[in-house]
């Protein structure tokens, strides 16, 4: 019985020269799918700088805020550049172009909803509010339930702001933007005219 390297004329023994140079194309193939074409890679490095100058320039037009500053519309804006930056420099059909006006759009809207933050109807629906977590010693544990926190997670902010039990904090807030403030029992201001 012939083997599967047999001619189709049944001669055993010998290979099929089709088959012969199908692995070395698929072996090219291989190749070519994990490393690629070097043009290829010059033209995706080429559109990555130039967009990522292209964010540069723009978020310099933009409101500078620091990172721990940021709302959550912001962290949206910060992964929508990073994802229209790396999307646009890796694929073959989208231009430079393309991705510049993606993001510049992006950024317009970015700056559009910071300019909105400004109307107090707006801010409530695009700022998280302000949770009191401590009032006088005693925890909100409602205030701490919509913040998604535990009782343990609590414990490791308050350790890490000097403070050993609520008892020691007058007030406690989650702030808009994600950072806890504290006042402290000697930290009161007294009322003005008192």
């Amino acid at each position: 019985m012939p083997d599967a390297h047999s001619f189709r004329d049944g001669s055993p023994g010998q290979t099929d020269p089709n088959e012969l140079q199908q692995e070395p194309d698929a072996m090219n193939e291989l190749i070519h799918d994990l490393i690629g074409d070097w043009h290829t890679a010059v033209h995706a490095a080429i559109k990555a700088a130039a967009l990522f100058v292209m964010a540069v320039i723009a978020f310099r037009l933009t409101t500078r805020r620091a990172i721990a500053q940021f709302a959550p519309f912001d962290w949206v804006a910060a992964v929508a550049v990073g994802a229209i930056v790396g999307r646009t420099a890796t694929a073959s059909d989208a231009s430079w172009l393309t991705g510049t006006a993606a993001l510049v759009s992006l950024l317009l809207v970015h700056a559009g909803v910071t300019r909105l933050r400004l109307v107090p109807g707006f801010q409530r629906f695009i700022d998280p509010p302000l949770r009191v977590l401590i009032h006088d010693g005693t925890v909100d544990e409602v205030n701490l339930a919509r913040c998604g926190m535990s009782h343990e997670d609590l414990a490791a902010v308050l350790r890490q702001a000097g403070y050993r039990s609520p008892a020691d904090v007058h007030l406690e807030l989650l702030e808009s933007r994600g950072m806890v403030s504290f006042v402290g029992p000697d930290d009161r201001h007294p009322a003005p005219g008192g």
